[in-house]
């Protein structure tokens, strides 16, 4: 069974930092797309960073300049690290990997993590 492993997440003040890590074990990591997603409190789950299994990476329009998507294969890890937060940015943090084969998409989920933005 597939596993991953959101981590990183806490409380910081407005204007701070927090890198975010999902790690991945039982998979091929390297072939896998990841995207990291988070949910506010009463609102749709949000794609905020993707980065496919050739690195190229996208993200929403207001984290652009501010996060960071990255991936180390060796290490089965993706980082998001996310500067200059906002109280908006407040929302439990997805990491989702997914692949594509003969037309089906094989997904899986990490438990989220939580990140606060408060001064």
């Amino acid at each position: 069974q597939v596993l991953l492993v959101e981590s990183g997440g806490g409380l910081v003040q407005p204007g701070g930092s927090l890198t975010l890590s999902c790690t991945a074990s039982r998979m091929a990591f390297s072939i896998y797309n990841i995207n990291w997603y988070r949910q506010a409190p009463g609102l749709q789950r949000e794609l905020v960073a993707s980065i496919t299994s050739a690195e190229t990476t996208n993200y929403t329009e207001s984290v652009k300049g501010r996060f960071l998507i990255s991936r180390d294969n060796a290490k089965n890890t993706v980082s998001l690290q996310m500067n200059r937060l906002r109280p908006e940015d407040t929302a439990v943090y997805y990491c989702n990997a997914y692949f594509e084969s003969s037309g089906v998409r094989h997904d899986c989920w990490g438990q989220g993590t939580q990140v606060n933005v408060s001064a």
